[in-house]
């Protein structure tokens, strides 16, 4: 499986995993085991994940989504960028997104 995630790569969400908005919380779910860090564990995502797996559609590339949430948070270019990264490179080592070809 390809694991390397650049500027131009292009993520959609696992199928091995479920996400859903509660009470403002976006819950990640692992429908089989060995995908994240321990069976049967939920993940929650912080405000800044958040906004980027609800972005992770498959037709837009990292850098595409960084330029949008440029918009939304008042944070330097950069530092969206290394955090939409970061976002994407520990989401994929952990199975939960995968890289679109």
């Amino acid at each position: 499986m390809e694991t390397h995630v650049a500027e131009d790569t292009i993520c959609v969400p696992s199928e091995d995993v479920v996400a859903r908005e509660i009470e403002g919380d976006m819950i990640i779910v692992p429908l089989v085991a060995g995908i994240g860090d321990a069976d049967d564990e939920l993940y929650t995502l912080n405000e800044t994940g958040k906004a980027i797996w609800k972005k992770l559609d498959g037709q837009r590339s990292l850098q595409q989504i960084s330029v949008e949430l440029k918009d939304q948070f008042s944070s330097p270019a950069e530092e969206i960028k290394a955090d939409v990264l970061g976002f994407a490179v520990d989401m994929v080592r952990r199975g939960f997104l995968a890289i679109k070809h």
